[in-house]
C-alpha cells in the first residue's frame, strides 16, 4: 500500500456529478516523495444485468442514446447495452431490479450478483455491480423504455444471444459491461 500525505481536495465541477482534484505526495520505492495530482470524476455506484433465457437462447438489452460517445466518433451515439443504473440510495440487488422494470418492462423474480468491477479506475470512482438474471414473457409487465422524467428514451432488443455475441465482434456493441456479461454467460455454459 503506497505512503500518502498531504492530501488536498478541490472542487473543480458540482453540476451534474463531482469532478474533484486531488493533489498529494506520495512515496516512492526508492523512499522519496513526489508531488502528484489526479481529477476523479464521482458519478456514484452503479448496477448492471443480463436477462437470459436459456430455453429460446435470448437475452434482452436496450438501445440508447449517448452524448459521451457522440462526441468521441459514434456517429450517431446510439449505443447498445445491458440494462444499467446508479444506486442513488439503494443497495445493489433493489436498485437493479428497480431499473430492470423501468427500463426492460421485466419483473425478474431471482436476480444473481456475479462480480464487481471499477470500470474506468484512472479517473472515474464508480464501482458497478454486475448481475444475471433469466427471465421468461410472464415475467413482463410493461413496456419499459424508461422514465420520462429522467429523459430516458430507451428501446427494448430481444436477440438471439448468437447475435448479441456476433455483435461484440462486429462492433455494434461496444460497451464494457454489456461486453463483460455476454462473455461471462457464455464462460459459464448457460446458453449452450
Amino acid at each position: 500500500m503506497p505512503n500518502l500525505r498531504n492530501i488536498n481536495t478541490e472542487v473543480l465541477s458540482n453540476n451534474w456529478y463531482t469532478l474533484r482534484k486531488v493533489t498529494f505526495e506520495i512515496q516512492k520505492q526508492d523512499g522519496t516523495w513526489e508531488t502528484q495530482s489526479r481529477e476523479a470524476y464521482d458519478r456514484g455506484n452503479g448496477a448492471a444485468i443480463l436477462l437470459y433465457n436459456p430455453e429460446h437462447k435470448t437475452v434482452i438489452l436496450t438501445r440508447q442514446f449517448r452524448m459521451p460517445t457522440y462526441v468521441n466518433g459514434n456517429a450517431d451515439g446510439m449505443m447498445i447495452e445491458a440494462c444499467a443504473g446508479l444506486l442513488d440510495q439503494d443497495n445493489p440487488e433493489d436498485c437493479i431490479r428497480r431499473e430492470t422494470e423501468e427500463e426492460t418492462g421485466y419483473q425478474v423474480r431471482d436476480v444473481r450478483k456475479v462480480f464487481e468491477a471499477y470500470m474506468s479506475p484512472g479517473s472515474v470512482t464508480e464501482i458497478l455491480y454486475f448481475f444475471v438474471a433469466e427471465y421468461s414473457q410472464d415475467m413482463q409487465v410493461s413496456d419499459g423504455g424508461g422514465l420520462d422524467h429522467e429523459q430516458e428514451n430507451i428501446e427494448v432488443l430481444e436477440l438471439p444471444f448468437a447475435q448479441a455475441l456476433a455483435m461484440i465482434e462486429s462492433g455494434e456493441i461496444k460497451d464494457a459491461k454489456t461486453i463483460m456479461l455476454l462473455q461471462y454467460v457464455q464462460i459459464q455454459g448457460w446458453m449452450n
